[in-house]
């Protein structure tokens, strides 16, 4: 589809600036994967034997590092979690464990931020987070590094202030 046969403009592609880089990188998806890190797992009450699991935010709720984050409306109770963000170059069903990472570009730091009383309630109903996980501005995040330069970080020091105070530390063995 070109731009000529909509009825509307396309919308701007989301990106990410690359450190290094003049191009940026384009995202078509924001898969998370929840319940990876083992304090915020006991914090939410959950069991810790249980695996992870995935969810989505659009594209467009990306945010570049640096901006400034509105308080999202309809909630009372904002939270954020920091986050490892690995960027992949190509996809794939049924790729082995040890050619995983040939599929990766590079790494970025996201904070992922939840109306928690809106993704609770609906977790109470049974229904879909999206509305508590995916709203405007809810996925905040740095350049990429890429991966060529930096290497496979497996472990390193992550954390997050908010306001000057430390929310969140950790390292990325335990996500």
């Amino acid at each position: 589809m070109n731009a000529a046969s909509t009825v509307i403009p396309l919308p701007p592609q989301p990106s990410l600036p690359v450190v290094g880089e003049t191009g940026v990188y384009p995202v078509r998806r924001i898969w998370c994967v929840g319940r990876n890190y083992l304090e915020h797992i006991r914090e939410m009450g959950n069991d810790e034997r249980a695996p992870p699991f995935f969810f989505g935010k659009h594209a467009d709720m990306l945010v570049p590092d640096g901006a400034t984050i509105p308080y999202p409306p309809l909630t009372k109770d904002l939270h954020h979690e920091v986050e490892l963000v690995v960027a992949m170059k190509s996809g794939g069903l049924n790729i082995p464990a040890d050619k995983a990472l040939e599929h990766v570009y590079g790494y970025a730091v996201g904070i992922d931020l939840t109306r928690r009383d809106l993704q609770i309630a609906s977790r109470k109903k049974e229904r879909p987070w999206e509305v508590g996980k995916s709203f405007d501005y809810s996925a905040p995040c740095s350049a990429i590094q890429p991966a060529s330069k930096i290497g496979h970080p497996t472990a390193g020091k992550i954390w997050l202030t908010v306001n000057g105070k430390e929310a969140q530390k950790g390292d990325l063995t335990e996500l």
